[in-house]
């Protein structure tokens, strides 16, 4: 009856050292990392060991009577990596000989080192079985500690008979009914573990909810602000469209109608300037028409392009006549500079260059009053590009843009502010379907204005 009541008493230390132990790993080792957290645990258990035999009741001959198996039942149950398991049980095993060598420490030491490599073998066995948890605690529990009294029946300095007879019928269901206990508070301890790791796990995925809902809410709000911009732009453009689609349409009508009603008496001269003011007005007309059909195509990946050699000579050819006649109307200087290093052809799309090049020359005419425009087209290289890119730089001493209106210039129905169409005229949409074009040749327009002093717009196209 003495030895139960060692062994309770053994057990009572134990519970004491484990809640300090769950202390130290909760304020100390649970938040380093993982290597540091995965060693400190295993310390903490063989020093449970050691605890114990500290705490043990000393017989005769230096033997010490303790629970420190039951460490070694928690690496058990804890750990998934066997080594692990044994490590635990050497290490408990190594402790014994802090308190003396002799010949009971040897025996304490081996009974350890065989009671760990048990263990990994258990554990090994007890993953591949699909049994609850009490099944396997009752198997463990039972196996280890009649390996446990086994080995100090063999390998211990006490005289067998008195083992046997004296402390064994004691000792042993003791061991089990208390280790039997301790298994279910670390059963206990386990789900309270979890309840805690799977309540932080919900309140992490909360606050990442919660940010997440606060950055689709700003995403939102950007984009409904995003909708009353294009909703103010469109309407806008349908007022500008409306005046630029009524004004050639108007034209046409009223020179139509003056015609048939005065054709014998019109001279034939006027007849002919009517005529070229019919011309005229129908091909605004349809300009504006083929500006809403390519934008329509682009947006639905339907424009198709196709590469053919184009003789750089040729751009002075395309451009010149077309704008020649509007800078002498406008008084304006109109200079087109080929560079002498230019290759004779590059691979493009002259249909859609030539479209590029009349929209850009047309607005750096339509924005500038005095001064000059000017077409060079040269060859350079992009530090942040590979290969060589031939550029077609349109600059003019117009107006310019505002740097804050910089963004905008190249979306579809805009102006860089909205009393320009009233002043100058025209649709927004001839850089927006220049930009799109440029990407389909494989290049990009790049721009540099300020407000008063011009603007350049450079389309940069490929080489090769």
């Amino acid at each position: 009856m003495e030895f139960t009541k060692m062994f309770v008493q053994n057990m009572a230390v134990l519970v004491t050292f484990a809640y300090i132990a769950n202390l130290i790993y909760k304020y100390a080792i649970y938040r380093t990392p993982g290597i540091v957290k995965y060693i400190g645990s295993v310390l903490l258990l063989i020093a449970g060991g050691w605890f114990a035999t500290l705490f043990g009741f000393q017989m005769a001959e230096q033997v010490i009577l303790d629970m420190r198996i039951v460490p070694l039942l928690i690496a058990i149950f804890v750990y998934t990596r066997p080594p692990v398991i044994f490590i635990v049980g050497l290490g408990i095993g190594l402790t014994r000989f802090s308190f003396g060598w002799s010949e009971a420490a040897l025996a304490g030491f081996i009974n350890l080192t065989l009671l760990g490599a048990a263990g990994a073998l258990l554990n090994i066995w007890l993953r591949r079985v699909d049994w609850g948890f009490a099944r396997r605690a009752a198997l463990v529990i039972v196996v280890m500690n009649l390996l446990s009294s086994a080995n100090v029946m063999i390998f211990g300095v006490l005289p067998k008979a008195y083992y046997l007879g004296q402390i064994l019928p004691y000792t042993l269901p003791t061991s089990m009914l208390l280790c039997g206990l301790f298994a279910f508070i670390l059963r206990d301890f386990q789900k309270d573990q979890q309840r805690a790791i799977a309540l932080e796990k919900a309140n992490s995925l909360l606050q990442q909810q919660t940010e997440e809902l606060g950055k689709n809410k700003i995403v939102l709000e950007e984009r409904a602000r995003q909708l009353l911009l294009a909703s103010q732009y469109k309407s806008e453009f349908l007022a500008n469209m409306s005046h630029e689609l009524r004004t050639p349409l108007n034209s046409v009508i009223n020179l139509a109608q003056f015609i048939s009603e005065s054709a014998e008496d019109t001279p034939s001269e006027e007849m002919a300037r009517y005529g070229q003011l019919i011309c005229h007005s129908g091909e605004d007309l349809l300009k504006i028409i083929n500006d809403i059909l390519d934008l329509s195509k682009v947006e639905a990946g339907k424009l198709e392009i196709v590469h053919e050699d184009i003789s750089l000579m040729e751009i002075p050819g395309w451009v010149g006549p077309y704008f020649e006649l509007t800078a002498r109307h406008k008084q304006l200087d109109f200079d087109i500079r080929m560079e002498a290093e230019l290759p004779d052809t590059i691979q493009s799309d002259p249909q859609r260059l030539q479209q590029i090049l009349r929209n850009l020359l047309a607005n750096a005419f339509k924005f500038t009053e005095t001064g000059r425009v000017e077409l060079h087209v040269y060859k350079a290289q992009e530090p942040q590009l590979k290969g060589e890119w031939v550029v077609f730089a349109v600059r003019d001493t117009g107006i310019g843009i505002a740097a804050e209106q910089h963004f905008m210039i190249f979306e579809a129905f805009q102006q860089a502010d909205s009393t320009i169409s009233k002043i100058y005229g025209g649709t927004g949409l001839g850089l927006s379907i220049s930009r799109d074009l440029a990407r389909l040749l494989g290049g990009f327009i790049r721009m540099e204005s300020s407000e008063g002093k011009g603007s350049t717009f450079s389309l940069f196209l490929p080489l090769s």
